[in-house]
């Protein structure tokens, strides 16, 4: 991938003088809404904020002298990143969200309180796919194989390392040269049966396609999954995960630090596929969301 390393400050110190002209009048106001996608690149806000099932609400919380700790209304904890003069609450939306009103409890130096935020609806596409009868209609054995793995993935989405990752390099590139060949969000029937929404970015690719990291991180899965094919998973702090389908082969292993633009995996057509082609995936707070947001 070639991710772009964006100026830190260019934007927080415009933000910051700003602020402390509010600071001196003893009041805290919101902060002017700049428009991510209207803003000159080095200005843009990463993930950009879109209220919509499978996107990432920005919330902003203000001045605070202690880190604010951010929980969904499942509980899961969610990324917070900034400084004591402005944090930012950065919320995954589920694909199965419901449109209204959603709610987040704020521990920070006023103590406890909740945060609404509303979620609008968003129609996706369908996509009707031809597979191997054994791969919908799973045997007993597939089945069982599928529920382990299931089972320890889950202990994967879980993970809330720290430390979090810096504002700027929050922006991500493509992570292999290809056609997108299948969106987000896209509601899917294998063979005519409905499944789950696509969580992902597919990318067409030849197999052997080196694939290189969006973003520093920590490799904690490298697996052969029913589904999913080779698989190997990064985790970038804070409940930012991203997951690598589908895999020839992997050149990396558990436990090991993979800088931002290395190639750690290459392309393939293992597991449920119709063709070799890389499924990225973004998670947050537990929560597949859509990759675009992080890109230009």
């Amino acid at each position: 991938m070639s991710a772009m390393d964006l100026p830190t400050y260019s934007f927080d110190l415009s933000r910051r003088s700003w602020l402390g002209a509010v600071a001196s009048t003893g009041l805290y106001m919101a902060a002017p809404a700049w428009s991510s996608n209207d803003a000159p690149l080095e200005q843009r806000l990463y993930p950009r904020d879109s209220r919509v099932p499978g996107g990432v609400a920005r919330l902003s919380l203000g001045p605070s002298a202690k880190h604010p700790q951010v929980s969904t209304a499942d509980g899961f904890p969610v990324l917070v990143m900034g400084d004591m003069i402005e944090w930012t609450a950065l919320i995954g939306i589920p694909l199965s969200a419901k449109t209204g009103v959603h709610t987040v409890t704020v521990h920070n130096d006023d103590g406890m309180q909740s945060m609404d935020y509303v979620v609008h609806d968003k129609k996706y596409a369908e996509q009707r796919l031809k597979v191997a009868p054994k791969t919908v209609d799973l045997a007993p054995a597939d089945l069982a194989r599928h529920e382990k793995e299931r089972a320890h993935q889950q202990t994967i989405m879980a993970m809330f390392s720290s430390p979090l990752p810096d504002a700027a390099a929050l922006h991500m590139g493509q992570p292999c040269p290809g056609r997108r060949s299948s969106s987000f969000g896209l509601r899917r029937l294998f063979n005519g049966q409905a499944r789950n929404p696509h969580s992902g970015m597919d990318i067409a690719a030849p197999t052997g396609t080196a694939i290189t990291a969006p973003l520093a991180g920590k490799v904690v899965d490298v697996a052969d999954y029913f589904f999913n094919g080779g698989t190997v998973w990064l985790d970038h702090g804070g409940g930012l995960l991203t997951m690598y389908c589908h895999l020839s082969s992997m050149q990396c292993k558990v436990g090991d630090a993979v800088k931002k633009g290395q190639a750690f995996c290459k392309v393939g057509a293992s597991g449920r596929v119709t063709g070799p082609h890389l499924h990225w995936g973004v998670m947050l707070n537990r929560t597949m969301v859509d990759p675009a947001l992080f890109m230009d």
